[in-house]
Parts: structure tokens; sequence; C-alpha cells
């Protein structure tokens, strides 16, 4: 009977953490509306998951501050760069493939890959943000995390490809997998570290 109650616990408060990533990932789209405001939301839906996971109090209303400390400490600055060098990795891409010029391909593969780097440099950027942080010292940090630690950026590489597949199946699917992305930032983040931790002597 002891076992079967912890399992239920266990399978409860997993349940429970599968709903908040759900609920989560609606905050963050409604929050990202404007474009310029989505790493600040995907800073507070880090922040609330967090909060989650640890087992302290958390909703809507430490959503919106965080949102809102986010966005006073710089997070739409981060947001209007972000979505500024995404269009220009983007419209090099598009000008590769419309234009027959040698080294076309490999250009355009490098082209996807910094559109990649740049998206998990914010979201792990994003990740690591706390109130009162400086987005200028996490973007760098997070730029060498992303290159340094390939295993965490392929681990929100997936959570991409999941909100991709999502909006690809049906749309309304792709704001709440939005969750599931931070989450797999999350994981990256905490995974790195650990590492670093470890390596550290004793």
């Amino acid at each position: 009977m002891t076992g079967g109650g912890g399992r239920g616990d266990r399978f409860r408060a997993r349940f429970a953490v599968f709903a908040e990533c759900l609920l989560t990932g609606v905050w963050i789209a409604v929050a990202a509306l404007p474009l310029v405001t989505l790493p600040a939301a995907l800073a507070a839906g880090a922040g609330h998951l967090r909060r989650t996971v640890e087992g302290e109090g958390t909703g809507a209303r430490s959503f919106a501050a965080e949102l809102r400390a986010a966005l006073r400490g710089g997070g739409w600055a981060v947001g209007l760069a972000f979505w500024a060098a995404l269009a220009l990795v983007l419209a090099d891409l598009a000008l590769v493939r419309a234009l027959p010029v040698p080294g076309g391909r490999p250009a355009g593969a490098l082209a996807i890959l910094a559109a990649l780097w740049l998206t998990v440099t914010v979201l792990r950027a994003a990740t690591a943000w706390r109130p009162g942080a400086s987005w200028r010292a996490l973007l760098p940090d997070a730029a060498r995390r992303a290159l340094r630690d390939p295993a965490g950026s392929l681990l929100v590489v997936c959570g991409l490809a999941v909100v991709v597949a999502s909006g690809w199946f049906s749309a309304p699917l792709a704001p709440p997998a939005l969750g599931f992305l931070v989450a797999g930032a999350l994981a990256a983040e905490r995974r790195t570290a650990a590492a670093h931790a470890a390596a550290r002597p004793s």
C-alpha cells in the first residue's frame, strides 16, 4: 500500500509539472505577441517552471512580475536585436537560395546553423536570467555554453523541433509546446551546471 501511494504521489507530481509546462507555454505565447518581448517571456516562463519544480508558490502574478522585471532589465532590447539578427540571417539564406553562386549550399547550411545558434543562445540566456541580472552579461556566457555544450544545445534544438512540428500539425498546439521548449532549456542549463560542479576540485 505504501509503495502504491508513493507511486501515485510521483505520478501526480509529474503530471502537475506536465500541466504547468502546457500552461506556461500559453503564457509565454501571449506575453511574446509583440515579438520583442519574447526573451523576457521565456525568462518569466523559465522562472515559473523552476519554482514549480522546486515546490515554491508560483502563479500568473509571479509570472507577470518577472516578465515586467525582465523587460525593464533590457529584455525588450534583446528581443529587438534577436529578431533583427534572425532577419539578416534568413535574408542571407534566401539570397543564397535565389542566386546560383559558387558555394551556395555550404553558405546556406552555415546560415541555418547561425540561426539555430542565435536562437539557442537567447533561450539559454533567458533560462539563466534572474531578477536583477544583466542581459548584457548573460548573452556572451550563453553563446559560449551553446558552443561548448553541444549535447545541451541539441536538447534545446529538439525542443524547438517539437514546437515547429506541433505548429505544423496544428497551429493551436504550438503555444503549449513552448513550455516544453523552456523545460528543455532548463534541463540543459542544469546539466551544464552539474557538469561544472563535478569538474571543480573538491
